[in-house]
């Protein structure tokens, strides 16, 4: 069984784990890899400043993080946008070993499903690769605009807020690997 929880400290190893377990699957892509900032990552669990969250399996083996901020950050968003209710979602990250699970669509849908339940009309989130939006866009996300950001080109991206009363089965019959 599947839950989001905020991360406490508790959660950096966790955290660390994941994010370099999905580096070597990055690596192994020949894409670029978030190895070095393994351990930075995780120390955000520990940060008041960062509201980071995880999806556990059982209560307490971490799959999934990533953070969840209240407020639209301005790079690229206009100020009508910013003034909107949002929740923006950063630095997401999952264990490759779960993507039967499908973990990163688990937490993004959770986060639409939270923000619904607490009146913001928007989850938005940006990323700069190609195959990452597409990943994005079938989770119901649409590119808002793109932009160049340190010589990349970042896709700012939305999806309204709604409630999914299929989350709690998603959650729970995500419990078990299908057989193979």
């Amino acid at each position: 069984m599947f839950a989001m929880r905020p991360a406490t400290p508790a959660d950096q190893d966790g955290i660390a784990q994941v994010v370099r377990a999905r580096s070597v699957w990055l690596e192994e892509r020949d894409m670029p890899s978030w190895r070095e900032a393994a351990d930075s990552i995780a120390s955000q669990a520990a940060d008041p400043n960062f509201p980071v969250w995880v999806l556990v399996e059982n209560g307490d083996r971490v799959v999934g993080c990533t953070s969840l901020f209240e407020q639209t950050p301005p790079l690229g968003w206009t100020e009508e946008e910013q003034a909107e209710s949002a929740y923006f979602l950063a630095t997401s990250c999952t264990d490759p070993a779960y993507q039967w699970a499908r973990p990163g669509t688990l937490m993004a849908w959770w986060t639409v499903d939270k923000a619904a339940q607490e009146g913001r009309a928007w989850v938005r989130r940006g990323c700069t690769y190609e195959g990452l939006v597409r990943y994005n866009q079938a989770q119901g996300f649409h590119v808002v605009r793109t932009i160049e950001r340190e010589g990349m080109e970042l896709r700012l991206m939305a999806r309204r807020a709604e409630t999914m009363p299929q989350l709690g089965d998603m959650f729970a019959g995500m419990a078990t690997a299908p057989s193979r």
